[in-house]
C-alpha cells in the first residue's frame, strides 16, 4: 500500500472525514486488521480563512505549496488537498512536488460522466461557486454547472464557515441546503456537487431525489484507488 499525504485542517471536520473514509476503505478492500497509510500536515484554519478574505492566493499559494513538500518530503506518494476551495492552489503544489496530486474535481467530474450527467449544481464556498477553477475541470468533461442564486449563495457560504467549520448542525441550515438545491434541480439540475467538504457533514443522498456527489468520499476513494493500484 502507498502511503496517502493529506493537508488537512480545512477544515478538522473534514479532515476527520478523510481519514474515516481512507481507513473504511482499506479495511474493506483488504479485510482483517488493515488500515491506511497516512500522513497528515494540518494547516491553522484561522490563518487560511484571514488569507482568503484579503484576497492573498499568493501567499496561500505558498503556504500550501510548502505543506505539499512536507508531505513529500516525509514520505507520501501521493497528495489529496482536504478542501474543495484551496484547489484554487494546484497549480502551485503539482509545480512544488514530484508525486500525484489528486484533484478533487477532476474525480468528482469522473463519477459524473459514469452517471452520464450533462448538467450538475454546484454547492461550496463562494469562492468555489464564484470563480472558474471548479468550473473549468467540469466544463472540461463536458459538463455544465448551474450555481445558486445570490442569497442562497450568501447563505450556504455562511453555513460553511459559522457552522460547519465548528461541527454545528442545524436543522434550519439543513432546511436552507434543501431548498437551495430544490431552487436548482427546477433550473435543469440532475446531480448536485456537494462542492465543500462539510458539507457531507449535513445533506445525504437519502435528503435529495436526484444523485449527490459527495466529493469527500469521492476523493479520498480515488486516493485510495491509487494507494493499493
Amino acid at each position: 500500500m502507498k502511503t496517502i499525504g493529506l493537508i488537512g485542517g480545512i477544515t478538522w471536520q473534514s479532515t476527520i472525514l478523510y481519514y474515516q473514509v481512507l481507513n473504511t476503505l482499506a479495511a474493506e478492500r483488504l479485510g482483517g486488521k488493515h488500515s491506511a497509510k497516512c500522513i497528515i500536515h494540518s494547516v491553522q484554519f484561522e490563518e487560511i480563512h484571514k488569507l482568503q478574505a484579503e484576497g492573498r492566493w499568493d501567499l496561500l499559494d505558498e503556504l500550501m505549496a510548502n505543506a505539499a513538500k512536507s508531505l513529500e518530503n516525509a514520505g507520501a506518494d501521493c497528495i489529496l488537498i482536504c478542501a474543495n476551495t484551496m484547489h484554487l492552489t494546484i497549480e502551485t503544489v503539482r509545480n512544488n512536488v514530484s508525486i500525484p496530486v489528486i484533484h478533487i474535481a477532476e474525480a468528482t467530474a469522473e463519477k459524473i460522466v459514469a452517471k452520464e450527467l450533462k448538467t450538475v449544481a454546484l454547492l461550496g464556498t463562494k469562492y468555489t461557486m464564484e470563480k472558474d477553477f471548479y468550473k473549468d475541470v467540469l466544463a472540461s468533461f463536458g459538463i455544465k454547472t448551474l450555481i445558486p442564486n445570490d442569497e442562497d449563495r450568501d447563505e450556504i457560504h455562511r453555513v460553511i464557515y459559522d457552522e460547519l467549520s465548528k461541527g454545528e448542525l442545524k436543522p434550519s441550515s439543513k432546511q436552507a441546503y434543501l431548498d437551495a438545491i430544490e431552487r436548482m434541480q427546477q433550473a435543469g439540475a440532475e446531480g448536485i456537487i456537494l462542492g465543500c467538504t462539510e458539507i457531507p457533514l449535513l445533506i445525504k443522498q437519502e435528503d435529495v431525489a436526484i444523485p449527490v456527489f459527495d466529493t469527500t468520499t469521492i476523493h479520498a476513494t480515488k486516493a485510495m484507488d491509487l494507494a493499493l493500484r
